[in-house]
């Protein structure tokens, strides 16, 4: 199929998918048994689907390498993002996280000897004014909510990993096999949750691991879907347009939470989700 197909089918699905991490924030879901229920889904999926295919291993040193960086910093990205949704909205927490496009397409850029343009250029002077815009906060958010620093820490996080993680899935759809390498990502992620089940069990996160299992399933179903998509649109699609429109799909998760979670939409908030969404159009413009 079309990759640009592809990638607008990506936009959706993790749009679902990040408004489930809404909704494991606010069931008070313990976060790592919501991810090991999440990672261990794909992975077995994945598992089943490479056994069940001809595909043999190729690049078996890229595989474990990419594999091992594209997990752990996929890990940290989901565990830090749904921490982030305990001290602030979904209006704030989405649309600056998804800033790692912009890491991902200067990447791009100057690893590719991507030629800069001023659509591009725009869009990343733009993407720096959405993090001064969402960062300001009212006196009245300030006094109602004493977690803001904590909050802004765990999205820089989430920006640095996403990134990271968005650059090695390039590079694993280019070397590696698809399915192999989802299967081998996915496992590693499975073994970092279940060595921080304690910590946030000892953060107050509700014992309903029924709930949190369940969550993670679902999530495991819509990341799979997304993810094994994703990397077919890597495979021939330029990383610089591909990154950018899949990270405009917080405005999915964003609406879902206005909808269901009532989430108030300030000006301010309004304007950096607007901001954010024509930061990636822009970037998104200057390949055409």
């Amino acid at each position: 199929m079309n990759w640009f197909f592809l990638t607008i089918v990506c936009f959706f699905l993790y749009g679902i998918q990040r408004f489930l991490y809404k909704v494991s924030a606010e069931r008070n879901c313990n976060t790592a048994w919501t991810t090991l229920s999440f990672m261990g889904t794909v992975a077995l999926l994945s598992t089943v689907l490479w056994f069940a295919s001809d595909e043999a291993l190729r690049n078996l040193n890229w595989l474990l390498a990419l594999a091992a960086i594209n997990s752990l910093t996929f890990f940290v990205d989901t565990v830090v993002t749904i921490e982030a949704l305990r001290y602030l909205p979904t209006t704030i927490v989405y649309p600056m996280t998804r800033m790692s496009a912009v890491l991902a397409v200067l990447f791009s850029i100057f690893y590719f000897q991507d030629s800069l343009n001023g659509y591009q250029i725009a869009g990343i002077i733009l993407a720096i004014g959405v993090i001064m815009t969402l960062t300001r906060f009212s006196e009245e958010e300030r006094q109602g909510n004493r977690n803001i620093r904590k909050g802004l820490i765990l999205i820089g996080l989430a920006v640095l990993s996403g990134a990271v993680a968005a650059v090695s899935s390039k590079f694993a759809a280019l070397y590696t096999n698809s399915l192999a390498f989802i299967a081998l990502t996915y496992s590693l992620s499975m073994l970092f949750s279940l060595g921080f089940r304690k910590p946030f069990e000892k953060e107050g996160a509700s014992r309903r691991y029924g709930e949190a299992l369940l969550i993670g399933f679902v999530l495991g179903l819509v990341n799979f879907a997304a993810f094994f998509i994703l990397l077919r649109a890597m495979e021939t699609g330029p990383l610089s347009i591909i990154v950018p429109v899949v990270g405009m799909n917080f405005v999915i998760a964003n609406i879902l939470a206005v909808v269901i979670y009532r989430e108030k939409l300030t000006v301010l908030k309004t304007a950096g989700i607007f901001m954010t969404v024509l930061s990636l159009l822009l970037m998104k413009l200057g390949q055409n």
